[in-house]
């Protein structure tokens, strides 16, 4: 038999990889209350903590953002009105003719 036992949903029997956190009791019970608070097991609650965080982090390193904005900032790119860019936009749209 697999890392999941007969009776767990079928996205568990697909799963490939255990996790092992050691929490004190306090931190174990407060993690319970929440998980019973929505219905959830403790592993499906901490498997959903855990996906939430990982799409709470940046997808590229923040060194990488700077670079790219501090590239970007050594170039002069055109301005124009916010009222004059948007008539330009919709003229676009539209298929009008400057």
């Amino acid at each position: 038999m697999g890392l999941t036992s007969v009776g767990e949903p079928p996205i568990l029997m697909r799963m490939s990889q255990r996790l092992q956190v050691l929490l004190d009791e306090a931190e174990f019970a407060a993690i319970r209350r929440i998980a019973r608070r929505h219905h959830m097991t403790v592993a499906t609650w901490v498997r959903q903590a855990l996906r939430a965080a990982g799409r709470d982090e940046p997808s590229t390193e923040p060194r990488r953002k700077l670079a790219v904005v501090r590239e970007a900032a050594q170039f002069a790119y055109p301005t124009a009105d916010i009222d004059t860019m948007l008539a330009e936009v919709e003229r676009g749209y539209l298929g009008d003719a400057p």
